[in-house]
């Protein structure tokens, strides 16, 4: 009996125009959905028109299975958004939960926790999911900007972000992705703008990306796009094909000053340290000499002030040692050449001065 009632269902039901409903929904890109109320009630009018007995059972079977086509589950990683004709009505977190049945209510759920992302100024490939020079076609429309000193530079990056409000997300704005992908074009243009071409060449990615990651949020939030900007990350950036080779001599002549900064900056390492440590050894040795020559005069003084003392007690024997310290030392020197005369010799001799001061004469004898 079974078998036969499906039998009937079958060949009562509008096939033709279900499946011209699908084609519409397929083209409208649309999931395909089951036929409405009007369809279900005319299908079981055929069949009761049959005098098919057990009628009443198939239509609580078919008005049973249509409620429990409300039943539906949330994936860990997704949010349910509940519509009623179409206007949102609830949201669901993850889990089995129940709507009314097609099509007074339906449901959507995007995925939350999923990283997305969009490509400007370049195309990738296939199914690539990293930057690779070569295998991605370049979108010069998008990539070509002008800097902050009027230069032209080619930026190529990529936006992450994910879904923060899935209600915002769904309904303010169609083509998600592509909305997104033109704010990213007009904030890094924004940022590019008061960039000088030499920082956005070198050294200055990282602060780009940085505020057109914030410029861009603020764009989206603006747009009530309901995502959450992950990064900006900059994959190629370089000067127009045109002018390459011109910025390349630049860049090899910005690397010869790096260099021979770099070469300066050691050689005065490397001689300071060696002068700092002369001048050091100089001014140790003067110090030195200094002390050397203060403690020689204050010895001297003092030895001057104790003969003197002497003298005033003494002055004949103190005018006597004197003479004979004086005569000792010069006899003693063995670099003075010396003519000893008697007295009687140095009457007869004729005094001389020895002008070159190599010779001495002596006269010994008593005053």
């Amino acid at each position: 009996m079974s078998v036969y009632l499906t039998y009937q269902i079958y060949m009562n039901w509008d096939w033709d125009k279900l499946s011209e409903q699908r084609q519409r929904n397929k083209g409208g890109g649309g999931a395909p959905k089951p036929p409405n109320v009007d369809d279900i009630n005319s299908t079981i009018r055929k069949i009761r028109g049959t005098g098919l007995p057990g009628g009443k059972f198939i239509i609580i079977g078919i008005i049973l299975l249509w409620f429990l086509s409300g039943v539906y589950i949330v994936e860990p990683d997704e949010v349910g958004v509940v519509t009623r004709f179409g206007k949102y009505v609830t949201t669901t977190t993850p889990g089995p939960h129940y709507h009314l049945p097609i099509p007074i209510e339906s449901v959507m759920k995007p995925k939350v926790t999923q990283i997305r992302r969009v490509e400007v100024g370049f195309r990738s490939y296939g199914s690539s999911r990293s930057f690779t020079q070569g295998q991605s076609r370049n979108v010069p429309e998008e990539s070509l900007m002008l800097t902050g000193d009027e230069n032209i530079v080619d930026v190529q990056f990529i936006v992450q972000y994910q879904i923060k409000d899935p209600v915002n997300y769904l309904f303010e704005v169609s083509n998600q992705p592509k909305t997104i992908q033109d704010a990213a074009e007009a904030a890094m243009r924004e940022i590019i703008g008061k960039t000088k071409i030499e920082l956005a060449l070198t050294t200055g990615k990282l602060q780009i990306q940085t505020e057109t990651r914030d410029l861009l949020q603020e764009i989206v939030d603006r747009y009530k796009l309901g995502v959450n900007v992950l990064a900006v990350q900059l994959q190629n950036v370089h000067p127009p094909n045109e002018v390459v080779d011109a910025f390349k001599d630049v860049a090899s002549a910005r690397e010869d000053k790096s260099r021979y900064i770099n070469e300066a900056e050691a050689y005065r390492n490397d001689i300071l340290p060696k002068a700092r440590g002369q001048a050091a050894v100089i001014l140790n040795k003067a110090e030195a000499y200094k002390e050397t020559k203060i403690r020689e005069a204050e010895g001297q003084a003092k030895r001057f002030m104790a003969v003197y003392k002497e003298y005033q007690k003494a002055k004949d024997i103190t005018v006597k040692r004197l003479y004979l310290e004086t005569m000792q030392n010069i006899l003693s020197n063995p670099e003075v050449k010396k003519v000893i005369l008697s007295d009687d010799s140095a009457k007869k001799a004729l005094p001389f001065l020895s002008l070159d001061g190599s010779t001495l004469p002596i006269q010994t004898g008593k005053k």
